[in-house]
């Protein structure tokens, strides 16, 4: 049984499975209610914590940058809606900031468990989990954080834009792109898989039409 749980999980390049949400903005159909946007899901421990409340506010006043991605924010906690709606009004009472995106409620914990979002060992509370899925509901990005480290919300932006950028040009992104120290913003191109095109990519980088260290190392 446990190994068909663990199985049964989603992984990167598998679609989103197919689940019906009730959220603080009323119900969703995932992935489908998103189909032809991006949208980042992302789990945290519970409402009223002060690491939680700070990624909140921060995933809210980063929401244009997302949206000019064409990607959808959501939230989920195993709690039930009415302790995310009051949530939500003591951040804009006190905080000034008023959270418009849906936060999902998982008061059984299904849909967090259906998504490996509850460690085994740490109880029934969410892991801060960060599901990026593409406008075809395709899994693109899962990354895992312990409940006592916050999340950064300009490297989740920053991978979001790597993925489309990436699949817009075939091409792959190096580290700490933009702010790469080999190549700086340029991407990194597929390796050949012949004699005659490894021959072609050292042709091209010659004439300056791309950059190349070696034929497996080139860039555009």
């Amino acid at each position: 049984m446990e190994q068909n749980e663990l199985y049964t999980k989603p992984f990167i390049g598998d679609l989103f499975p197919e689940l019906k949400v009730q959220t603080t903005l009323g119900e969703l159909v995932l992935p489908t209610g998103f189909q032809g946007h991006w949208y980042v899901l992302f789990s945290h421990p519970g409402d009223f914590t002060p690491v939680c409340t700070t990624e909140f506010v921060a995933f809210q006043k980063m929401m244009p940058e997302f949206m000019k991605l064409n990607t959808y924010l959501i939230g989920l906690s195993v709690e039930q809606v009415y302790s995310h709606i009051k949530w939500i009004e003591w951040i804009k009472q006190n905080l000034n900031v008023e959270i418009t995106f849906p936060i999902i409620a998982d008061s059984l914990g299904k849909i967090a468990s259906r998504l490996g979002m509850i460690h085994p060992t740490i109880g029934t509370k969410t892991v801060r989990s960060v599901f990026i899925v593409d406008s075809t509901g395709k899994i693109r990005l899962i990354l895992t954080y312990p409940d006592n480290v916050g999340r950064n919300i300009h490297e989740i932006i920053r991978a979001v834009k790597a993925l489309q950028i990436a699949d817009a040009n075939k091409a792959g992104t190096p580290a700490n792109w933009p702010e790469n120290e080999l190549v700086g913003e340029r991407l990194i191109m597929p390796p050949p898989n012949t004699i005659q095109d490894a021959n072609k990519r050292m042709e091209q980088s010659k004439e300056g039409q791309i950059q190349c260290y070696d034929w497996w190392f080139c860039s555009k």
